[in-house]
């Protein structure tokens, strides 16, 4: 069953995490009082509503006790940003992340229960969303609009191939460019290497590319 997402507060940050969850074709409900940003985000997200993030009856009606994971990504509005937070911890929502404006509203949030708390800058919430969706990649970072490096972990099934038997590079177009082992990195590892269940694999290449390994070959 695929993973739900919500993003509360369509500004910079929260609107960027939702385009970047519409193009990796994961469910994503935007919300935000301001009913003109709705309405933009209303053929981006998967469903777009105006609703207040501190009213618990419009929450309960939008569904979001279904959500798997919720971002809470308001401007200046620290006291809304906590209190929805606290909402949604209340609500059941197994993952309550933040975007914090300063120190302060950092520790409130992290009082309250919040799991993650972000300090994001706009080119982040690319790497944010890739890391979530996916159970394997734990650390993304893009190099242009189409190519990225990501650090994936091997599973069960690529445990004891060597990279020949996988022939990433044919199948894929993609390349292992380092295997991390025991906080031990091998550079270019040659092709009769054999991976281990729980290796690092530090993979480049096209996105789509790696999408494709991510889904398919791990």
């Amino acid at each position: 069953m695929k993973k739900q997402y919500a993003v509360f507060g369509l500004g910079q940050f929260g609107s960027s995490l939702v385009k970047e969850f519409s193009a990796m074709e994961v469910e994503v409900l935007a919300i935000d009082i301001d009913k003109e940003k709705v309405k933009e985000y209303s053929n981006i997200a998967t469903h777009a509503i105006q609703a207040n993030g501190i009213d618990e009856n419009s929450l309960k009606q939008a569904g979001i006790r279904n959500v798997d994971h919720a971002f809470v990504s308001f401007g200046e509005n620290i006291e809304a940003s906590i209190l929805t937070s606290l909402l949604l911890k209340e609500l059941g929502v197994p993952k309550v992340w933040a975007k914090a404006q300063n120190e302060y509203h950092n520790k409130v949030l992290s009082r309250i229960g919040v799991e993650r708390v972000i300090h994001p800058e706009r080119e982040m919430a690319r790497r944010i969303a890739h890391h979530t969706v996916s159970d394997n990649i734990i650390d993304y970072v893009e190099l242009s609009e189409d190519y990225s490096i990501v650090e994936i972990v091997a599973s069960d099934k690529l445990h004891n191939k060597s990279l020949t038997d996988l022939s990433v590079r044919e199948k894929y177009g993609i390349t292992i460019v380092g295997i991390e082992r025991e906080k031990k990195i091998m550079v270019s590892p040659s092709a009769d290497e054999h991976i281990l269940k729980d290796d690092i694999l530090i993979i480049m290449g096209h996105n789509t590319d790696i999408g494709r390994f991510e889904k398919e070959g791990v």
